[in-house]
């Protein structure tokens, strides 16, 4: 296991688990076993407000069985400040020493008729994470021990409002935010745009890259995923030259590569697609 030594000092490779379904837990972890060499996993924490095996437990299995660090993503969205630092807790003893900290998607996505519960912030999560890390719970009472965990926040450099976005980044490094993973990222020029200014912020960002499927895939997210922005040349690579995604998000990290501190690869389970990328990488930055 090696994200939290390598962040920020060598370039850094990470990825997400694929949906686990149900109590299939080992059919995950056998899929995620054939990932070449990973700094990290994500897990997401119900995303959509669908139903998921909880993250930080998945986060223990991923770490115990396939040596890889994990980044359990944790949301304000389920959890009541009782049970937060509760969680927290039982994170640190499983383990655990990434979280992403996330408001979380609103339960009105999912099937259920769940409530939400956001008694908090993620700016105080972020910060009640690091007074826990200090030995203190939300009443600044002394707790037993401390805990050792790597904040990590969500970054959007394709945001409609990039100095918004950076005074944000900002807040939530004065929270207590220790390193950032971005959203995905099309468009180069942009990507580099914002990553010259958010590197001078001091802590270290990986940028998102999700393979497109299709070019029906490229329009939808250009026209419902706010945020997301693929560029018209992108999709007539696509459309008239026969690209494949794979292929696009490798040149795209050819052209930003000098300016992050890593990606976070996206890729929806497609673990061969990963390995592509992962290749063109190491080789690219002499891993």
């Amino acid at each position: 296991m090696n994200l939290t030594e390598n962040l920020g000092k060598k370039f850094v490779i990470t990825t997400e688990l694929g949906p686990v379904k149900g109590v299939l837990a080992d059919k995950s972890l056998e899929k995620a076993g054939e990932y070449l060499s990973l700094d990290g996993i994500n897990i997401h924490d119900c995303p959509m407000g669908n139903l998921r095996i909880n993250s930080v437990a998945m986060a223990s299995l991923v770490q115990n069985k396939l040596g890889i660090e994990a980044v359990p993503h944790f949301t304000c969205r389920d959890r009541s400040l009782l049970g937060t630092q509760a969680d927290l807790l039982g994170a640190h003893a499983l383990g655990i020493r990434n979280i992403l900290v996330t408001t979380g998607d609103p339960p009105k996505h999912g099937p259920y008729p769940s409530k939400p519960v956001y008694d908090y912030s993620t700016f105080e999560l972020i910060r009640l994470i690091r007074k826990m890390n200090s030995g203190l719970d939300y009443n600044e009472k002394e707790f037993g021990g401390k805990t050792d965990f790597k904040i990590a926040c969500t970054a959007m450099p394709t945001a409609r409002n990039p100095e918004r976005e950076l005074e944000r980044m900002k807040k939530k490094i004065s929270a207590g935010a220790d390193f950032f993973q971005s959203q995905v990222v099309y468009d180069s020029e942009k990507a580099v745009s914002f990553l010259r200014e958010a590197r001078k912020l001091g802590k270290p960002i990986l940028t998102g890259v999700m393979p497109l499927k299709s070019v029906k895939m490229a329009r939808f997210m250009n026209k419902n995923v706010e945020g997301i922005d693929v560029p018209e040349e992108v999709i007539s690579r696509m459309e008239n030259d026969g690209a494949d995604g794979i292929e696009i998000t490798c040149d795209f990290i050819k052209e930003i590569a000098e300016h992050t501190d890593g990606i976070h690869i996206m890729a929806m389970g497609d673990v061969k697609g990963t390995n592509r990328i992962i290749e063109f990488v190491n080789t690219l930055v002499g891993r």
